[in-house]
């Protein structure tokens, strides 16, 4: 099976089992779960870094449990096209809950039982290095550091990075607060354009990926610039209704 019919067998797979789910069969919904794992695991992926997979991958099956429950059968759209939006909004809600930055577990409880032993050192007179609470804790002082690091508070986007000059923001530092948005957009777009039928997907990647004209296009494609003009149209239509 190339890997064009193995999409369409999951495609209408997805739809059979989508129908046995929402008439009660919980059997069909752990597999219509399981099948789509895959995209699931493939949105997590963006978040690398920012937090644990496993919290993302249960936030992001709860995404998917939700779009599994509120699909319309009348939307000519993929179930997984549906779901990538709701996927995607409950890992972001995920890591935006409980402050600015997410905190993994671990990390939380090492960073109390670190302020925990700091604190009876000071009222004992003890060693506060960091090397010193570090081993009696029994982690690594680079674990302690990160974990105390993660429960600093947080700092202004408009406060100076260097004490002696005031050019150098933190805001004009740090990474593009509206890349996770960009993200999703371009998963989205992708997903919509691999469920196109094979010449839409031709013209999409021609005059778009490839910037050709549709003059250039039409030769290559043994059509007319009219007859791709026309096609062009057909295609921004069912891509706008895809990604609605």
């Amino acid at each position: 099976m190339n890997k064009l019919e193995e999409k369409n067998s999951d495609y209408g797979r997805n739809v059979d089992l989508l129908r046995l789910y929402r008439a009660g069969d919980a059997a069909a919904g752990e597999e219509l779960v399981e099948l789509n794992m895959p995209l699931v695991y493939k949105i997590a992926a963006r978040f690398s870094g920012r937090a644990e997979t496993d919290d993302l991958v249960e936030c992001g099956t709860l995404g998917l449990v939700k779009a599994m429950r509120s699909f319309d059968f009348s939307r000519e759209c993929a179930f997984s096209t549906y779901a990538v939006p709701l996927i995607f909004g409950e890992m972001r809600r995920f890591l935006r809950d409980d402050g600015p930055i997410k905190v993994s577990r671990e990390e939380k409880r090492l960073g109390a039982a670190l302020a925990k032993e700091r604190e009876r050192r000071q009222q004992s007179g003890e060693d506060l290095s960091l090397e010193a609470i570090a081993s009696a804790v029994g982690v690594s002082p680079q674990d302690a550091a990160s974990a105390l690091f993660s429960q600093a508070p947080v700092r202004s986007l408009d406060e100076c990075v260097y004490e002696d000059s005031d050019s150098v923001t933190l805001g004009s530092v740090i990474a593009d607060e509206d890349e996770e948005e960009r993200s999703f957009n371009t998963l989205a777009v992708r997903m919509a354009i691999e469920e196109l039928p094979e010449l839409y997907k031709k013209i999409v990647i021609l005059r778009y990926f490839k910037d050709l004209s549709q003059v250039k296009v039409a030769e290559l494609l043994g059509l007319s610039q009219v007859k791709i003009s026309r096609e062009e149209k057909k295609i921004m239509k069912l891509l706008r209704s895809k990604l609605d």
